[in-house]
């Protein structure tokens, strides 16, 4: 991948849903469909929770999304040389290899361990997003996802468009 990242932000319109709220780093998207992992969503459990072999890594889990939480995912900085690493922009990386995440554990970098993924199928996610439930956010570096906590990752995105949240109007685009 190259280029800027792009986020999805939830129109402030979808109450009550999975995805309420949620910032999506978008990662695919094209004719056959879209993926995404969220990247606002704490897990009540720690990584050392999650993963028996992780003692003293108490920093939370993340949900990534609805579908498959048994697949684990990786965010972290820097590259680690190994099998799996997808560059999506200078100081963000993602990998769902098990040897990725415990060498970046090891190395003592910044990391997320997602668990789950949002899905689109083919066109889906366009006409969510035509029907105005997310918000497009495109950024150069990986800044809202490291320097901004998350609790305020979502209203920080709108904020980066010049967006407030109550001057989004439901209903979307209509031509």
């Amino acid at each position: 991948m190259s280029g800027p990242i792009t986020f999805l932000v939830a129109s402030p319109h979808m109450h009550g849903e999975t995805f309420e709220g949620t910032v999506i780093l978008l990662l695919e998207h094209d004719k056959s469909g879209a993926m995404g992992l969220i990247v606002n969503a704490p897990l009540p459990q720690s990584v050392s929770e999650l993963m028996a072999d992780a003692p003293g890594h108490e920093q939370p889990g993340w949900l990534g999304g609805p579908v498959d939480p048994t697949l684990g995912w990786c965010l972290y900085r820097d590259p680690v040389g190994l099998d799996g690493e997808v560059h999506v922009v200078d100081g963000l990386m993602v990998s769902s290899s098990l040897e990725v995440l415990r060498t970046v554990m090891a190395q003592g970098q910044p990391y997320r361990l997602v668990l789950g993924y949002a899905g689109w199928s083919a066109g889906q996610l366009a006409e969510e997003a035509r029907e105005g439930a997310w918000v497009w956010v495109e950024q150069d570096t990986p800044d809202l996802l490291w320097d901004v906590p998350p609790e305020q990752q979502w209203a920080e995105a709108l904020r980066r468009l010049g967006v407030t949240p109550g001057t989004i109007m439901p209903g979307g685009a209509q031509a």
